[in-house]
């Protein structure tokens, strides 16, 4: 319902308990009282329809109008003048600071002029310093919903926002996993198809094998692009696991089969890391791994595992003659290995070995042990 109605409904009520005495008193002498009454009421009450619109307006002329009601004596008492009661409530709840103090001040003080007694003072100043401060309770409940309302509108725009954010890490993990994925396949089976021509007629068993380490490099890559590209389907299924610091050496026995002598060691005691990490620490490798295979021109390439005490080192070397500061691809797969490892808490260095010919690539992911009971 529209607030003017709402207020003409109020003014309806007010105007029918201010008529009460008028339409079912009757005067000492049993004659009707005098019109005077029934005009005052109405035109101190008629005026409550606009009092959102002019509170300060409204008011006036509510206590104007009843000023004037005692001007015939041929009227009836009117116990309470609730019209007056309810402007000022209005002007108290809709009104600036100094309006509405400088209003009620003015209502206050014409009452104590107008009355005939010291207990009807009293009675007018209990009464309207009470509608007063109701109407500035009803200001302060409804600035308080609304100081709600904004912070709900607030929040749910900032949840929007961290989800739209989450989308796009998501976006970016998939499209990392994908390069690492199709760079280190693609990487295997070129390798192993330019060994093919030159071993299939010396060495046809050789040869074979190297169609068959292709044919296992496209499938496995297939079968992760599958598992990537169902994370973006609206309707998800059920997810096959990502592959983690478990499938490492068969990662390694992958690149073996290009030619390259793979070693693979692991010491400490391994501890359950976080999903992340275990992701992070594969295709992190994987990465290394590609890099050799693509641009390091390397006969040999060690990989070793260090658990320690809160971490674990991913050490991976080979004794390439390429894989300088930058990467003939431009440095992605570098600058993917450092993302992933900082994603998970951690860090990647990557640069030539100290000493010996090849590249190292030596990283440091968090690696948080349980709680032992006393």
């Amino acid at each position: 319902m529209p607030p003017i109605w709402v207020d003409a409904v109020l003014a309806a009520l007010v105007l029918v308990a201010q008529l009460w005495p008028l339409v079912f008193g009757e005067s000492w002498d049993g004659t009707p009282w005098h019109w005077w009454g029934y005009a005052v009421v109405i035109v101190a009450v008629v005026p409550l329809i606009w009092r959102r619109r002019a509170p300060v307006v409204v008011l006036v002329a509510t206590l104007a109008a009843t000023g004037c009601y005692d001007l015939v004596d041929e009227v009836a008492r009117q116990p309470v003048w609730y019209g007056g009661l309810v402007a000022l409530y209005t002007v108290a709840a809709y009104s600036a600071r100094w309006t509405r103090l400088i209003m009620l001040a003015v209502t206050l003080g014409g009452g104590l002029l107008l009355v005939g007694s010291a207990e009807t003072a009293l009675r007018g100043i209990v009464l309207f310093t009470a509608a007063y401060a109701i109407g500035r309770a009803a200001a302060a409940s409804r600035a308080h919903a609304a100081a709600l309302e904004e912070r709900a509108v607030r929040l749910a725009r900032e949840r929007e926002t961290e989800a739209e954010r989450a989308a796009e890490r998501e976006r970016a993990r998939i499209a990392r996993d994908m390069h690492d994925i199709l760079a280190h396949a693609v990487s295997l089976m070129v390798v192993q198809a330019e060994a093919g021509p030159v071993v299939v007629r010396s060495d046809p068993a050789r040869a074979e094998a190297a169609f068959d380490a292709i044919a296992a490099a496209g499938r496995d890559a297939m079968i992760q692009l599958r598992r990537m590209l169902n994370v973006l389907k609206e309707d998800e299924g059920p997810r096959a696991p990502q592959p983690a610091i478990a499938a490492i050496p068969a990662l390694a026995e992958q690149v073996r089969a290009t030619g390259i002598e793979v070693t693979y060691a692991a010491t400490g005691d391994p501890v359950p890391l976080p999903p992340d990490a275990e992701v992070a620490a594969y295709r992190i490798t994987q990465e290394a791994l590609t890099n050799i295979v693509k641009h390091a021109d390397a006969t040999r390439a060690d990989i070793r595992l260090t658990w320690q005490d809160d971490t674990i080192m991913i050490d991976i070397t080979d004794d390439g003659r390429g894989g300088g500061a930058a990467l003939p691809s431009g440095g992605n797969g570098l600058i993917g290995i450092r993302e992933r490892a900082a994603a998970c808490g951690g860090t990647a260095v990557a640069g030539r070995r100290a000493g010996a010919p090849g590249f190292q690539v030596l990283v440091r992911l968090p690696a948080p042990r349980r709680a032992v009971p006393a």
